[in-house]
């Protein structure tokens, strides 16, 4: 099932294979200790962090010259699920950076990097000599998790902050959602 969240896919098809580093029965303790990551992956790109009000974001990407920031034009409202929406363009490395807040907090960070510019190979393995070997790593994407942080690195190159803890809750509340709606349905059909 692919969960869409506005913008940004989440979810990757069943015909993608996924290796995992390490065993599959390897606690999150475990590869810290194997990495020498104690933090786990990023929560932060900058002054810009998971968690944060709209506010302190607006305020952040107006204050970092990596972003065009045009105030509230680049942001919108996506009434089905009350969420905001933030998207701007980049300077230099970035070309595009998407927000998305959930509860009035940022919950998912993304950022598309300029290939011109910057190189897959490059930001990948920075991110193995700050937090080790990641996760999981298929021909799409490497990802580096914690209990409550997933970041990723897509191809062609994005890097990917979410807030685990409130997207899984998102996903409940859609199960959920999905299940009420079946049952209304089913409901409306017995009428007949």
């Amino acid at each position: 099932m692919t969960f869409f969240l506005g913008f940004i896919p989440v979810s990757q098809s069943p015909a993608q294979e996924r290796f995992t580093v390490g065993s599959e029965a390897q606690s999150q303790a475990e590869f810290s200790q194997s990495t020498g990551d104690s933090e786990g992956p990023p929560r932060q790109f900058r002054a810009l962090s998971l968690g944060m009000a709209l506010d302190d974001l607006k305020s952040a990407l107006i204050k970092d010259g990596l972003f065009l920031f045009r105030g509230d034009r680049d942001v919108s409202f996506i009434p089905i699920r009350e969420e905001t929406l933030v998207e701007t363009t980049g300077l230099s490395y970035i070309r595009r950076a998407y927000f998305q807040l959930s509860g009035g907090a940022v919950f998912i960070m993304s950022f598309s990097l300029d290939t011109q510019i910057m190189d897959h190979y490059s930001v990948f393995t920075t991110f193995v000599k700050k937090y080790g070997q990641p996760l999981s790593l298929s021909p799409s994407e490497a990802v580096w998790e914690s209990d409550d942080t997933r970041v990723s690195i897509e191809r062609p190159l994005t890097v990917k902050y979410i807030d685990k803890t409130v997207f899984d809750r998102l996903i409940e509340e859609s199960k959920t959602r999905e299940k009420w709606e079946l049952l209304l349905r089913e409901e409306f059909l017995s009428d007949f």
